[in-house]
């Protein structure tokens, strides 16, 4: 076994181009080296991929790789190729000729990792290669679905027990971004880790700026965030088919270059859409839950949920997806309680269709009750997070939420608002919905208010100056909160209850969110520094040269840099290989090329423009 961390970081600088490890990967390369079993949990950004990438370099060996989807292992081992890291991958995509390669050079022993499927993994003629193979070491990735209680279960993952019985003498090593407690153990068990090192890192995104605001007009404030972007790519989240393809056409009519993305569409759009993000061709995807999880691109710059995802679990997923380079990105959750609802009513028919028993829809339920208190408690985002996870965070707060920016201050005048809804669904006869008692609030002159005769009540047009979509939004508040009820049903309608009575008396103060479509919002610290001496305009020429060449490499745009990288590039503006070979991102074979190609680029610009070149840090 290798101890001199030395080695390992030489292993990091040469391929990679990384100065220094991250907390806990030196622990899980020294789990892989020394063939110990490990279950590692890291958050997305957190370098799970080194801790398996470094062991069979230095062990020189070949070791296998399971990823869920191909889309997955196809940007992992460009990535990796193109750092001069022997890597493949075996899947349906590859010809014939392709897959003899693959397999002569496995076979041969000049790869590192081989990546596969756990679907491939399974079939007799994988499994006979293997057994000629003898690899002494299997990594995991997405081990979370491989459990029951994880929130993207694979039933294919279930075979990946087998392999202990098969390859006896050979460690295994799980990898995953989100699990809590009860996931990680259930990995464990399901894998038959022996005696593994269990290294679970920070959940905390210090670098994720998170946000929840009321829902009120979707496009608009989808459009509000990716304004701030300026260009950035961002990942939407809907809840359904259709609502992916709606806000997608609703964003392009706004001049966003937006594309839906969901199960349902055909597979060549699919794919085009996932290459063109992959790419930077497409910035903004609006997406059910089935994008993501094949996403490499690490210069996501926010994530956008539309609606409330089932889950915490789901929630920390999909967001991880943003900021991966480790530079600010923004998480914002656009939140309605009729969104709680839809959720609630899929949960009972899904359970019922599937004929789930009444705990596990039940269990279903608490999870999505988990996400509704994260929305609806006033407490520091990253302190939610951590502690569901199971980890501590400081009472005093972040800088990086809403909460702790101080920008969810209360609607003036809450409680009056809330009394004169009480006083319309009263004064109505608690027979209406929603729909309806916001029409009387805003004295909306129609055949129906005019025909019950509630023109004529106090309350009718008592709330005529808010939108109506803001006053929907102010209901869900009072419902969600428990001072006004709903009935279930396909016709819902609102009822009064003692804490109603309470508001109307006087004797319950009411706190309501100001739903408003834009709000003003205050830039982090982190977003500060993180461009602090970027010349911005050399940023962009750089970003240009980038595009170039992934297009005419056909690889994605971040395996010719990252834009951490960029950033840097145009703070130092180095002119030489030698202050190039300092910069974050850039090793051996980037150095080589395309090191050279941004050096002219950069020579080019600073020319042009008088702009200082090889700045001292």
């Amino acid at each position: 076994m290798i101890d001199d961390s030395p080695e390992v970081l030489d292993v990091v600088r040469r391929y990679w181009g990384f100065p220094s490890l991250k907390p806990l990967q030196d622990e899980a390369i020294r789990a892989g080296i020394g063939g110990r079993d490990s279950l590692v949990v890291l958050p997305t950004g957190g370098g799970k991929s080194l801790c398996y990438q470094v062991p069979p370099v230095l062990s020189g060996r070949t070791d296998i790789v399971v990823s869920p989807l191909i889309s997955l292992m196809k940007d992992q081992v460009d990535g990796l190729v193109a750092n001069g890291y022997p890597a493949a991958a075996m899947h349906s995509n590859l010809t014939g000729e392709e897959m003899s390669d693959v397999r002569k050079f496995a076979s041969q022993g000049e790869l590192r990792l081989l990546f596969v499927s756990p679907e491939r993994l399974a079939t007799p003629s994988f499994q006979g290669f293997l057994q000629e193979l003898r690899p002494r070491a299997f990594a995991i990735d997405e081990a979370h679905c491989i459990s029951h209680w994880g929130h993207d279960f694979r039933p294919e993952y279930r075979m990946l027990a087998d392999l202990r019985l098969r390859f006896p003498d050979a460690s295994f090593h799980a990898f995953t971004a989100t699990a809590t407690e009860r996931v990680r153990e259930d990995i464990a068990a399901q894998l038959g880790l022996v005696d593994p090192a269990v290294l679970v890192g920070t959940f905390d995104r210090p670098n994720l700026a998170y946000r929840v605001l009321p829902k009120v007009d979707v496009p608009a404030q989808v459009a509000a965030v990716l304004d701030r972007l300026k260009g950035g790519a961002a990942i939407v989240y809907c809840l359904s088919r259709k609502d992916t393809e709606r806000l997608a056409a609703s964003l392009e009519k706004r001049g966003v270059s937006a594309a839906a993305y969901h199960a349902g569409l055909p597979e060549a759009r699919r794919t085009k859409t996932q290459e063109d993000f992959s790419a930077e061709r497409l910035d903004v995807v609006v997406a059910t839950v089935a994008f993501g999880m094949g996403i490499d691109r690490s210069n996501v710059r926010a994530v956008i949920h539309a609606s409330l995802p089932l889950s915490i679990e789901h929630y920390q997923q999909e967001t991880g997806r943003a900021g991966r380079d480790g530079l600010p990105a923004e998480c914002v959750l656009l939140y309605s309680y009729s969104d709680a609802i839809r959720w609630q009513t899929l949960l009972e028919r899904g359970g019922s269709e599937r004929g789930l028993d009444p705990d596990q829809v039940a269990a279903q339920r608490a999870l999505l009750d988990e996400m509704q208190n994260y929305c609806g408690t006033l407490r520091c985002r990253h302190l939610q997070l951590s502690r569901y996870f199971g980890q501590d965070y400081p009472e005093s707060g972040c800088v990086a939420c809403d909460v702790c920016l101080d920008e969810v201050p209360a609607m003036p005048d809450s409680t009056v608002v809330a009394q004169k809804v009480l006083s319309a669904v009263a004064r109505t006869g608690q027979r209406f919905g929603i729909g309806y008692v916001v029409e009387v609030l805003r004295g909306s002159d129609n055949e129906r208010t005019r025909a019950r005769g509630h023109d004529s009540i106090p309350t009718f047009g008592a709330l005529a100056d808010v939108p109506a979509k803001a006053l929907t939004n102010l209901v869900y508040q009072m419902v969600s909160q428990e001072i006004l009820d709903r009935t279930p049903g396909d016709m819902p309608v609102l009822r009064l209850n003692e804490r109603s009575k309470a508001v109307l008396m006087g004797e319950l103060p009411v706190k309501l969110l100001e739903p408003a479509v834009a709000k003003k919002v205050r830039k982090t610290k982190a977003e500060e520094v993180s461009w602090e001496g970027v010349d911005e305009g050399l940023y962009e020429h750089l970003r240009a040269l980038r595009t170039q060449l992934a297009t005419e490499r056909g690889v994605p745009a971040y395996v010719i840099f990252g834009d951490r990288t960029l950033r840097e590039l145009a703070v130092i503006r180095p002119t030489g290989l030698r202050r190039l070979a300092d910069i974050h991102g850039v090793g051996e074979k980037k150095l080589a090329d395309p090191g050279p190609r941004f050096l002219e680029a950069i020579a080019e610009y600073c020319e042009e423009n008088g702009v200082d070149t090889d700045v001292r840090r």
